[in-house]
């Protein structure tokens, strides 16, 4: 059985029809209730769209993609420390990198046997996520 609402959300009237899987519900129709989705104490204003004076946010700088070998940051935080300096010989596992976020640490290990061919970032340094930190070969 078909019913048709009419439902009000933030001032704006939505017709819906909706169907009734159980057979039909027999019980008087619910009091119609007036409830606010958002609070707001600024008086109620017409539905016309505002337009904003100032333009938009750029959006964010996107990293560079990561190339083969690279090791990128799994999220944004801070180096805390370089635990495999240019040169050294990695295996698949071992900790190169720890990061800080919200207070707590995260390792960054190495996916794959190899060397540390170059370091993209410094102790101290803010990383994004996806953001290159090292590349081994």
């Amino acid at each position: 059985m078909k019913k048709h609402f009419r439902i009000t959300v933030n001032g704006k009237e939505f017709d819906v029809v909706a169907e009734s899987l159980d057979g039909g519900d027999t019980s008087p129709p619910p009091r119609r209730t007036t409830v606010p989705l958002v609070p707001s104490a600024a008086p109620r204003q017409s539905a016309a769209p505002r337009q904003s004076a100032a333009p938009a946010p750029a959006p964010a700088a996107v990293p560079a993609a990561a190339g083969d070998g690279d090791v990128i940051s799994p999220l944004a935080g801070k180096v805390v420390s370089i635990d495999a300096p240019v040169g050294s010989a990695v295996k698949a596992g071992d900790k190169v990198v720890t990061l800080e976020a919200m207070k707590m640490n995260t390792i960054v290990s190495s996916p794959a046997d190899g060397t540390v061919k170059s370091v993209a970032v410094q102790v101290g340094d803010g990383v994004e996520e996806g953001q290159v930190l090292l590349n081994i070969g």
